[in-house]
This record gives structure tokens, C-alpha cells and sequence, in this order.
């Protein structure tokens, strides 16, 4: 099975996780942060809200994972803290990120 290393911005050593985990909790933070900022206190929420039954069944602790996967496309640059806003608001990187 294919894992995907998840980094923390404070440099922490990486938690892996099974590649489609971090693809499906990924594209569902992209997509809720596509529709505007949003406080880091909503996104499991919202996250969860965009996920089907079968996907929240097997990808267990959701809360855990989303604040893992969150992280990682913070190191990623695909998303970014909006410096001027609290609480921690999340938004997506203009410019997309880089690896």
C-alpha cells in the first residue's frame, strides 16, 4: 500500500499515511478553501460534509486526519494561514503550492 509522508510546518518527523487517505481528505480541503476562507475550527467539519459514507467509514478518526493532511499542504503550500486573521483562518495558496 502506498503511503504518503505527512510533514508538520514545525518540522516535526513525517506520519505516513496511506496515499488514498491523504488524496481523499486533500481534495476535500481544496475544495471547501475553494469556496473562500475558512476558520481551521470548521474544516472537519466542512471536510466531513464533503466525504460519502463509504469514504468516513474507512478513513477512521477523520478529526486526526484532516489536522495531519491540513498540515502537510501547509509545508506543501498549497494552503496558507491568513496572517491577519483569528481565529487560525486557512485559505488556498494563490499560486497553487509546489513540493
Amino acid at each position: 500500500m502506498d503511503k504518503t509522508p505527512c510533514r508538520t510546518p514545525a518540522g516535526s518527523s513525517a506520519t505516513n499515511i496511506p496515499s488514498w487517505k491523504y488524496d481523499c481528505v486533500s481534495k476535500a480541503v481544496q475544495a471547501t478553501l475553494a469556496d473562500g476562507p475558512r476558520p481551521a475550527s470548521e474544516l472537519v467539519e466542512a471536510v466531513r460534509e464533503r466525504l460519502d459514507k463509504a469514504e468516513l467509514d474507512d478513513l477512521g478518526a477523520i478529526g486526526w486526519h484532516v489536522t495531519t493532511v491540513r498540515l502537510e499542504m501547509e509545508v506543501r503550500g498549497e494552503i496558507t494561514r491568513d496572517p491577519d486573521k483569528k481565529p487560525l483562518t486557512l485559505m488556498l495558496e494563490a499560486s497553487g503550492g509546489d513540493i
